[in-house]
């Protein structure tokens, strides 16, 4: 399994993501589709975009009852995705839902990983606003063997956190990172973030990459940037 990096297409419409694309006439990134670009396009926006040949994380983060969950991953196991979450807050019970919904009747499925806690989420407001007391670090521990003990392929965490993910739950369980940007870069609203030769030296297996590929002034090269840092 080799690492990559996941670029974080978080337009409102599907003129504004091609527009975007096109530019990348070579290597074609992998893409995540987030709630804003599919609540605005539907499931016709994955489908054009696989057909285009990229490969596709979709973050939709679904955390509901376990059968409602179990059927909603029935659908987007037929959009071909190749990975897709959900919040590990749902319970082990909606995660082994979210398996059998997203395993098709030949045996294969997506990967399916766990937010564990979002990268805007710091100590002090998950103890505000969350009333969760325990350490940030021992609540993502938690949430990640919960996922692992679900069946699931591993979890969405801070850098901060993934090779503690892969101490607790195996060297072979996904690590799947936002949070990441360059030395030289604005941190937006992400709390808890870094670098993506650090992210690559704990041991993330992916980084998503948003606004700095995005919104730079030259995305292919912000997106090489990117890769030679954290792939190379």
């Amino acid at each position: 399994m080799g690492k990559d990096v996941i670029v974080a297409c978080d337009f409102s419409s599907a003129e504004q993501v091609f527009s975007f694309l096109d530019q990348f006439t070579g290597r074609k990134p992998f893409v995540k589709i987030g709630m804003e670009l599919f609540y605005a396009e539907g499931p016709a926006i994955v489908r054009e975009i696989k057909k285009r040949g990229h490969k596709i994380f979709l973050d939709l983060k679904l955390h509901d009852i376990p059968n409602t969950v179990k059927k909603a991953m029935s659908v987007l196991s037929g959009l071909d995705v190749d990975i897709t979450n959900l919040h590990a807050g749902g319970t082990c019970r909606m995660m082994e839902a979210a398996i059998e919904g997203l395993t098709r009747p030949d045996g294969t499925r997506p990967l399916l990983i766990a937010v564990t806690q979002l990268t805007s989420t710091d100590q002090e407001s998950m103890e505000q606003d969350l009333l969760i007391r325990e350490p940030i670090d021992q609540v993502v521990m938690h949430y990640a063997a919960n996922a692992k003990k679900a069946g699931l392929d591993g979890v969405v965490c801070s850098p901060l956190e993934a090779g503690k993910v892969h101490d607790t739950c195996g060297a072979d369980f996904l690590t799947v990172t936002p949070g990441v940007r360059f030395a030289d870069g604005d941190i937006g609203d992400q709390k808890r973030v870094m670098t993506p030769a650090e992210a690559k030296r704990i041991g993330s297996d992916y980084i998503v990459v948003g606004r700095p590929i995005t919104a730079a002034e030259d995305p292919v090269a912000a997106y090489e940037r990117c890769v030679a840092e954290f792939c190379d």
